[in-house]
């Protein structure tokens, strides 16, 4: 069982799981702004397929404080969510101190190991969020080899996955090479400023080649409907992908 502390500082109310990591944070008089940057970081998926009803069926290993999943709630009404949290104290801690919405329609929530629900489960979505951390930052299955190819196996010919990793975790660079074997090369890490925090994005199916220009261009649509600035994320794939003249292919 979680030991869940709640902390609050200067307007902004964090979730720990006995420790100083931080497992999620809500600026409260924005509960639906992603305020931590890696969250904002890991929507930079969003960019990678045009379409109008994309996410349709999204994924979420990992509730934390329920900012991906509130955004994506929010500002994607058609879509169907399924989070998959281990820990049900922490659940309870989201629906009473991080507004999580109860809508059984469009959002399901199952206590259930992640890892193992990738696994087991036989239906496909076109996003997948993977953050999952315990209190002391350790993710455990979820960065395994055979993680990341479930997780590939739970795409659709759209889909797209995003998962946060720590560039202070001793096997970080094995994460980025198991993620980039699962995905047969399909994938780019998205690497942060300061918070430690690596963001990378992989696709399956249906083939994705994309100028900065486009991706810009949909980071503005992308803004105007939901008031996210993914302008430093976008800096971060640039430098990504600098060596293979401004183009994401994936």
């Amino acid at each position: 069982m979680a030991t869940i502390n709640i902390r609050e500082e200067a307007g902004v109310r964090t979730l720990h799981l006995g420790s100083e990591w931080i497992q999620g944070a809500m600026r409260i008089a924005r509960p639906w702004h992603l305020e931590l940057e890696y969250t904002r970081d890991m929507m930079a998926g969003l960019l990678l397929r045009d379409e109008s009803n994309f996410p349709r069926n999204a994924l979420l290993i990992g509730l934390g404080a329920a900012s991906l999943t509130k955004f994506l709630y929010r500002h994607f009404p058609l879509a169907r969510l399924t989070v998959v949290e281990i820990e049900p104290d922490v659940v309870a801690a989201a629906r009473a101190f991080f507004k999580l919405p109860e809508d059984p329609r469009r959002l399901n929530i199952v206590i259930g190991d992640g890892a193992n629900f990738v696994a087991e489960s036989s239906k496909r979505y076109d996003l997948i969020l993977v953050d999952g951390f315990d209190g002391q930052a350790r993710s455990g299955l979820l960065n395994t080899a055979a993680f990341y190819e479930n997780c590939r196996a739970r795409l659709n010919s759209e889909g797209v996955v995003a998962i946060n990793l720590l560039s202070s975790s001793r096997d970080y660079k094995g994460n980025l090479e198991r993620i980039r074997e699962a995905f047969e090369g399909r994938s780019v890490a998205l690497h942060s400023g300061g918070s430690g925090n690596v963001i990378a994005l992989a696709a399956a199916g249906n083939p994705l080649r994309l100028s900065l220009e486009e991706l810009r261009e949909r980071a503005q649509v992308l803004k105007t409907r939901t008031g996210l600035n993914l302008l430093p994320a976008m800096s971060r794939l640039e430098h990504a992908v600098a060596s293979t003249g401004g183009v994401l292919a994936l």
